[in-house]
């Protein structure tokens, strides 16, 4: 392998070493993004809402993304370099490889992080949503009862209260129609 690369002349050798570092920081990121997603010994569970600046959304330049670059540009310039193409031809062409590269990636990492949910319940979402009464609310808000609706995309039970003359019974269709400040739902009958 040593006589391999000894021989090699300068514009070559140059290609394979960039290459072949590229390529090893990559499979090293690779894995550790593999093995780093689960951490053993951790107890406990943690729920917190923070508000504020999640960082910078777009990143075109960053470890991951040079190190993509450096492992289809060395990559790329071989391919280039056995097809017999010149050297400015060469460098052309991978230096437009890498930076593609580097674009998908980013453009990969962005939307991937557009995924996340924070998973927090957002009341205001309730608003205008049909459900059905799942404990029997009392009429003008006389006692609290209970409602299933379906928010963000999940069922949940929540509790209620509604401004009917009657009371609300298992089984009724209710629309939401306001919040309180507390967080209770106020909901009017639709099947009368």
């Amino acid at each position: 392998m040593g006589e391999w690369y000894a021989s090699l002349e300068l514009f070559p050798k140059v290609y394979w070493s960039i290459a072949l570092i590229g390529s090893v920081v990559m499979i090293v990121f690779l894995l550790l993004t593999l093995i780093g997603g689960d951490v053993d010994g951790v107890d406990g569970d943690v729920d917190a809402e923070v508000e504020g600046d999640s960082g910078i959304g777009f990143q075109f330049l960053s470890i991951k993304n040079l190190s993509g670059f450096f492992a289809i540009f060395g990559w790329t310039g071989i391919a280039c370099i056995e097809a017999g193409f010149s050297n400015v031809l060469t460098i052309l062409i991978s230096v437009i490889c890498g930076l593609l590269m580097m674009l998908s990636m980013a453009a990969l990492f962005y939307y991937l992080s557009k995924l996340q949910s924070s998973g927090t319940l957002r009341l205001k979402n309730a608003l205008g949503q049909v459900g059905e009464v799942y404990l029997t609310i009392g009429a003008n808000r006389s006692f609290m009862g209970k409602v299933s609706i379906t928010v963000q995309g999940s069922l949940r039970e929540l509790e209620a209260l509604t401004d009917e003359t009657v009371n609300l019974t298992q089984g009724n269709v209710v629309k939401v129609e306001g919040i309180t400040d507390n967080g209770i739902l106020i909901v009017k009958l639709l099947n009368k």
